[in-house]
């Protein structure tokens, strides 16, 4: 049963309108099949073998009658009689011979039934031909003194009723379906905006103009969402405000050790507190900056390709040996202090390490990736999540002169990871690490 399972979920339809589609349309087809099998069944199987038969029959009494009555004013007579009652033409062509018997091809349901009401009440050599003309059909029978010609209705013996029903059934079937698609359409399309919100403010862009519409259950989580979407903004608002007053606490001080040192002179016990004053701004720095988050910059169409050559120009003028190819249209929406934060700390980070760099960035189909490869030391596979844990190096015996607080790579994963991306470090073909960020378009 679990392999039934798993080959009939392969052939199902992934989306929420083609399954509820499926539900409406399904049981509607299924009604539609058992009507239509009753309806050839109990109805235009009956009435058409009915109505063979009778045409059979009436043939039968003709060729009996003409037996009785073999004059030709006789059978004059009766072919008008015929003709009057039913609209059959009669012939009879003295002395003829059937060259050929049987019904022409093609062997249809309709002539099955003919031929076997013939065989049956006529028992006579025939031929006949139900589809040489649009309208009536022919048939030649066989008898003692010649043959018996009869051009009769297709009518007859074959109902329209078949295809009016057909008709109704498709054409009901096909409005109902207009209906449903209509109908589940208007009810998906909430439920879809509520997932691009939601996509929306996960890659950092607010949509002002979402409202809560569509069935109760989907305004209740769309409401739900707001409500989510509002406190944590709340949170981001009061967390900023909280690091602005602390920030100025922590400078403040800060601001006057520097200007008592530097009364100091070029005192020698002066040195080491300047160099201690001076890493404690840095970590200070370090620490605004990772808790900060970049969360009041706005959302902006930028050009990564020509924020990465300011970048590489930048640290090429610093001595460095960096390359960088890009392929495609970099353009995208980014908050462009907080990407380029990143990418100097990633950039940053790579040539501290290593003495060549290589940068590609691509342009995919949802995506921009941006590749830092690098031949330096490496990262070891077990440690290449714990690097970007707050505060945490690959080597505690470096200063945050040399190797700075551990919230390089930290900041970075979380300013890509609040555009909806992500940051993983992988092995590099130049031997070191590589770092990929992928940046959803």
């Amino acid at each position: 049963m679990g392999s039934i399972g798993n080959t009939l979920r392969q052939y199902l339809p992934r989306t929420l309108y083609a399954r509820a589609l499926i539900i409406i349309v399904a049981p509607m087809v299924l009604v539609q099949l058992v009507a239509g099998l009753v309806f050839y069944d109990r109805v235009w199987d009956t009435v058409s073998r009915r109505l063979s038969n009778a045409l059979a029959g009436e043939v039968a009494a003709v060729v009996q009658t003409m037996g009785r009555f073999p004059e030709n004013a006789d059978r004059a007579w009766l072919f008008e009689t015929m003709h009057l009652a039913n609209g059959s033409t009669y012939r009879f062509e003295a002395g003829a011979i059937l060259d050929r018997t049987g019904p022409e091809a093609p062997d249809t349901l309709l002539e099955h039934y003919l031929v076997s009401g013939l065989n049956e009440r006529v028992r006579r050599p025939f031929l006949l031909d139900a589809w040489g003309d649009p309208a009536d059909l022919r048939l030649a029978v066989q008898l003692p003194g010649g043959v018996l010609h009869l051009v009769a209705s297709r009518q007859r013996v074959f109902t329209t009723n078949v295809y009016v029903f057909l008709l109704f059934m498709v054409g009901t079937s096909l409005i109902l379906i207009a209906v449903a698609s209509t109908f589940m359409r208007n009810q998906v399309r909430p439920i879809r905006l509520l997932a691009k919100a939601a996509d929306d403010f996960g890659k950092g862009r607010i949509d002002t103009e979402f409202r809560p519409h569509g069935a109760s259950e989907v305004r209740q989580a769309a409401a739900a969402f707001l409500t989510m979407r509002e406190r944590i903004a709340r949170h981001m608002a009061q967390r900023t405000e909280m690091l602005a007053g602390i920030s100025h606490d922590l400078r403040t001080p800060l601001t006057r050790m520097k200007l008592e040192l530097a009364m100091l002179g070029d005192h020698p016990s002066a040195q080491g507190l300047k160099a201690d004053v001076g890493d404690m701004a840095r970590m200070v720095e370090s620490y605004l900056a990772f808790v900060r988050g970049e969360g009041e910059e706005q959302i902006e169409t930028t050009d990564l390709a020509a924020l990465l050559d300011g970048l590489i120009a930048a640290t090429q003028r610093g001595g460095h040996s960096v390359a960088l190819s890009i392929e495609g249209d970099l353009t995208l929406p980014v908050r462009p202090h907080a990407i380029k934060r990143c990418l100097e700390n990633l950039i940053a980070n790579a040539v501290r390490h290593a003495a060549q760099v290589r940068i590609v960035a691509v342009r995919h189909a949802s995506e921009v990736e941006i590749a830092i490869d690098d031949d330096g030391p490496g990262i070891p596979a077990e440690s290449r999540e714990d690097v970007f844990k707050p505060f945490f190096r690959l080597d505690p015996a470096r200063n945050a002169q040399t190797g700075g607080v551990g919230l390089g790579l930290t900041i970075a994963r979380d300013v890509v990871r609040g555009h909806g991306g992500d940051v993983r470090i992988e092995e590099s073909p130049m031997g070191g690490a590589r770092i990929r960020i992928r940046l959803p378009l």
